[in-house]
């Protein structure tokens, strides 16, 4: 680490020699990390006031009413940096040291993103760099492309262009500093040692997070760290979670995936856009009477009638529980067809509901039948009725008649 202050601290000590302590000095840049530079760090805090990102000034500026294109331009009090100004840029800092002319026996190397930050570490670590000047920059490209640079704008690849454009190639001359402005910067030991596992503690992490063996161990560093055996190391630190690791979750969905295929009480299978078929689990096989090795080699209109389909890549329109009869396998089902988002790929359930089907037949036939023999009772009463009805139609008439006789007979008499 170079044993001199960064560029902020050293301008911010020679600003405020030149004019006095009880000036504000303020720092402008798309850089977050310098607020705790210049407000935490104890062998730099005073020298600069405030830091303010290009976010905070736009947003002081929109309050304020304030136009930056309508601000008239005024040159810089400062002298030329001249190669300095590519600070800010990818490998600015190696080239401002190579004009001041480098030592030839060091090399030079520029690392910029985080991952790339921690593998020159790790090979620093390892005793691979000698003799090697490094710069490192956790931000991608520089300080172009700070954290609070906004992304959407596109500036990053402009802002290198203008200032590679706008650098002087050559070193400035160097300032006579007054002996009270230091541009050292110490750094003291603030090492920690973690506790290292034992072999079989680093076997027995590795088995839990599913690489059992060598072979399994593909050291992809997805998870942010360079060998599966120093991811286990973390974990036995505490310094990483079990279950960051890309692979072993693959497996675990795969597997997942597999077991859902496997064990559906339905028919799943799945077709590409030319419907060729590219997945059939087992309830498929048992109801197309083939296997999945054989259905692999087919296209799905071979066996079954592809409309529904057609419509479905077609419109990217999704088919939910249609009820469907499927004379092929002489079913029917509820039929479930949906795009596979991001790839050309149709997946089908089909649920069969035969059974179902046929209770309900069964259940209407019998409604029928009680609906016929209801009708066979009311039309029986309505037999007897109209039976009962004439019987009293007929002993009404006959004693109407004999009443009648009667009331004529008891007149003849009394008129005798």
């Amino acid at each position: 680490m170079a044993p001199v202050v960064s560029p902020m601290i050293a301008h911010g000590r020679l600003l405020k020699e030149m004019y006095g302590e009880d000036i504000k000095v303020i720092f402008l840049g798309p850089c977050i990390a310098k607020k705790d530079e210049a407000e935490r760090d104890a062998r730099t805090r005073g020298c600069i006031d405030a830091v303010i990102n290009f976010t905070e000034l736009e947003e002081w500026m929109e309050e304020r009413g304030i136009q930056f294109e309508e601000c008239e331009d005024a040159a810089f009090a400062n002298p030329d940096p001249k190669v300095n100004q590519l600070y800010p840029v990818e490998n600015g800092t190696i080239r401002s040291v190579i004009e001041r002319g480098m030592n030839p026996k060091y090399q030079h190397l520029c690392v910029t993103g985080i991952k790339n930050c921690r593998e020159v570490f790790h090979s620093i670590k390892m005793g691979r760099i000698h003799n090697c000047i490094i710069e490192v920059l956790i931000c991608e490209g520089g300080c172009v492309n700070g954290p609070v640079v906004d992304k959407n704008r596109g500036f990053r690849f402009k802002a290198t262009l203008d200032i590679e454009s706008n650098a002087l190639h050559e070193a400035p001359d160097l300032p006579k500093l007054s002996e009270n402005v230091s541009l050292e910067k110490h750094f003291t030991p603030n090492v920690h040692r973690d506790k290292m596992p034992s072999e079989e503690e680093i076997q027995a992490i590795l088995k839990a997070i599913g690489h059992y063996k060598v072979s399994t161990q593909f050291n992809c560093g997805a998870c942010g760290y360079f060998t599966c055996r120093d991811k286990a190391i973390a974990i036995y630190q505490g310094k990483a979670d079990p279950e960051m690791c890309l692979l072993n979750s693959y497996e675990k969905a795969k597997s997942l995936s597999n077991q859902v295929m496997e064990n559906a009480p339905n028919i799943i299978f799945i077709v590409n856009s030319e419907m060729k078929i590219i997945e059939f689990n087992p309830k498929a096989e048992e109801y197309f009477k083939m296997s999945r090795a054989e259905a692999l080699e087919r296209y799905l209109f071979e066996v079954l009638d592809t409309t529904d389909f057609d419509e479905v890549l077609l419109t990217l329109e999704p088919i939910v529980r249609k009820k469907t009869k499927i004379k092929e396998l002489g079913i029917t089902s509820l039929e479930t067809i949906v795009p596979v988002e991001n790839q050309d790929h149709l997946l089908c359930i089909l649920q069969d509901i035969s059974e179902e089907e046929a209770q309900l037949l069964r259940l209407y036939d019998k409604r029928l039948e009680t609906v016929k023999m209801a009708q066979e009772v009311v039309d029986k009463q309505m037999r007897t009725a109209q039976e009962i009805a004439g019987l009293l139609g007929e002993t009404t008439a006959e004693t109407k008649a004999i009443l009648t006789k009667v009331r004529d007979m008891m007149l003849n008499d009394e008129g005798m």
